[in-house]
């Protein structure tokens, strides 16, 4: 069966998120209710310059269904508090059903490489008849090499249906996960009670550590699988983490601050070894996440430093906050190589009080 995959990750660039990138966004009515999930979207550039933002939309009505929903991107530079461009588009599901989330994928109308930050909005969405889950989908010797393999499986309910797809949502390891990758598989018409055998073999994005299987046609939908991969050897954790704190501009430990007064945010981590024999160099990517505390948390700050560990030795490291709301905040660290895989468990959370 002939397969066409529509791949949307080649090379990326995540840009640093702000406070108003990763809060949740709604739009209410007297019956209805749509959100942007709480964990912050995905940015990066495709091989041709566009920027591309991945997400998700949450129903959290738990009678109605959506269809419609629309998604507004604005596109930045540094410069300027206005946009660049904007744009807008759908979720990958048709019709978002009760308590029910579906990925987004938005790409710029043009490849500027002035486009440094983004914003996400809910436009519209209308309600919509319910589909009825009668397609199940599932998998089995899923292999993880040089490409993800694996082979699937789509069972039909009791109707003909037809414009049928298998989709493929990868995740990466923050908590929430962020969706990087959405890839399509199209099965096209079903007769009813038919099984459906399809295949994967593709180069996947090395961020991703799982993915959420799910399909939907003009009349049904699934559940999501939530596939996580095998840990290849290649990912054994060569670095630790720790002594996560945060100071002032004189390195004093602070256990609360002032919202727009800056600080910043230190670990230490050592490597047990190269992991090139022959270099001894290491280059890694430090993370620093920030999550408010919550009932459902959102994502107030993200950003990166790069380096490199030289043999076996003991680095620290560093990134500047200035805190934007108050409230009870998270602190979350991890270290990946330059491929994207994580070479530390994530570091001890540490706790910050904003005042």
């Amino acid at each position: 069966m002939e397969k066409i995959v529509l791949s949307l990750f080649l090379i990326f660039i995540l840009f640093p998120i702000s406070a108003g990138f990763s809060q949740e966004a709604n739009i209410h009515s007297s019956s209805l209710s749509v959100i942007l999930t709480s964990d912050s979207p995905y940015i990066y550039k495709d091989d041709e310059g566009y920027t591309v933002v991945v997400g998700a939309v949450k129903n959290i009505n738990n009678l109605a269904s959506f269809t419609n929903v629309q998604v507004h991107v604005n596109f930045y530079d540094d410069a300027s508090s206005q946009p660049l461009e904007t744009t807008e588009g759908g979720t990958i599901l048709q019709v978002i059903p009760p308590l029910g989330t579906s990925p987004y994928v938005i790409k710029s109308k043009f490849p500027n490489p002035d486009i440094s930050q983004v914003s996400v909005s809910l436009q519209k969405f209308d309600s919509s008849t319910s589909k009825s889950k009668q397609l199940s989908v599932g998998y089995s010797n899923v292999v993880l090499d040089e490409n993800l393999r694996f082979t699937g499986v789509l069972k039909n309910g009791a109707a003909p249906i037809n414009n049928t797809n298998v989709y493929l949502a990868f995740y990466d390891a923050f908590q929430p996960p962020r969706i990087v990758r959405v890839d399509t598989i199209p099965i096209g018409n079903v007769e009813p009670n038919r099984i459906v055998n399809f295949n994967f073999n593709e180069k996947i994005e090395t961020r991703s550590v799982g993915f959420l299987l799910f399909s939907e046609s003009n009349a049904f939908y699934s559940d999501f699988i939530d596939v996580k991969f095998p840990e290849p050897e290649t990912r054994t954790k060569l670095v630790t983490i720790s002594d996560v704190s945060v100071t002032d501009s004189q390195g004093k430990k602070l256990s609360d601050v002032k919202v727009g007064s800056p600080v910043k945010i230190q670990s230490e981590s050592w490597i047990q070894f190269s992991a090139d024999q022959k270099s001894e160099e290491t280059p890694y990517t430090y993370y620093v996440q920030i999550k408010q505390s919550g009932k459902t948390p959102f994502v107030e700050f993200l950003e990166k430093h790069d380096g490199n560990y030289i043999g076996a030795n003991k680095q620290f490291q560093s990134i500047d906050w200035v805190p934007e709301h108050g409230g009870l905040f998270f602190i979350e660290t991890f270290v990946w190589d330059r491929d994207n895989i994580p070479i530390a468990d994530k570091g001890p959370i540490a706790l910050i009080i904003v005042n």
